[in-house]
């Protein structure tokens, strides 16, 4: 209890980095996920091999080499003088896309065929049927998922810590290097992020119900 109420500033501060990262890279994940799941089930080759080539590349990259490559490449490419907490937001909101990705994609596959098809015969394109037909009823399917992808990265922000950013591994990690006992410190660190899980389930929940999707 005493490392709790003695670094209590500290633990705040990790707390709000933690969401701070997971809303960030949570919303990131979700626009990259339904573009390249748009991509993945375009009619135009080019979009579908490069849809199919990101899921590939992200889902068999080690999350860690991910942030390596975000941390110690891209600065000296793209964004130099980056903070953690953009290089971290890339590497969790990359990594996630893809299993936004897949998810949006098989929520897609749920939508009868003609649906498409008697949009197409209305005189809309692609982008308009996807947008406006397809994803509208998809997203009842795609909510489920999506609860256990968003809490899985907002575990994954973890590995931001190792590389710097502030959140509570990295708090947790800062306070055992000063001899407290590692007991107390995972207990509170596990409630902290305990408390942002259950928050994104009932969260999900919710949507659930309001969309009347089927348990």
């Amino acid at each position: 209890m005493n490392v709790l109420l003695d670094y209590l500033p500290e633990f705040r501060d990790g707390f709000l980095g933690t969401l701070a990262i997971t809303a960030s890279a949570a919303l990131l994940a979700l626009v990259l996920g339904v573009l390249i799941a748009g991509f993945r089930v375009s009619p135009v080759p080019p979009l579908r091999v490069f849809g199919t080539a990101w899921v590939t590349v992200l889902r068999n990259t080690p999350l860690t080499l991910l942030f390596l490559v975000a941390f110690f490449v891209v600065p000296q490419i793209i964004f130099q003088g980056a903070s953690p907490y953009v290089l971290g937001t890339l590497a969790l909101g990359f990594y996630t896309s893809s299993f936004v990705c897949e998810a949006v994609r098989s929520g897609i596959s749920t939508v009868p065929l003609g649906q498409a098809e008697a949009a197409r015969s209305l005189g809309m394109s692609f982008s308009q049927t996807l947008r406006l037909i397809v994803l509208p009823q998809a997203t009842r399917t795609v909510i489920p998922p999506l609860s256990s992808i968003i809490i899985a990265l907002t575990k994954n922000s973890a590995i931001a810590g190792a590389f710097g950013y502030g959140e509570l591994f990295n708090v947790s990690k800062l306070l055992n290097d000063k001899g407290y006992a590692i007991a107390w410190i995972f207990l509170w660190t596990a409630l902290a992020y305990l408390v942002v899980t259950f928050a994104i389930s009932g969260l999900f929940r919710l949507l659930e119900r309001r969309m009347g999707v089927a348990r």
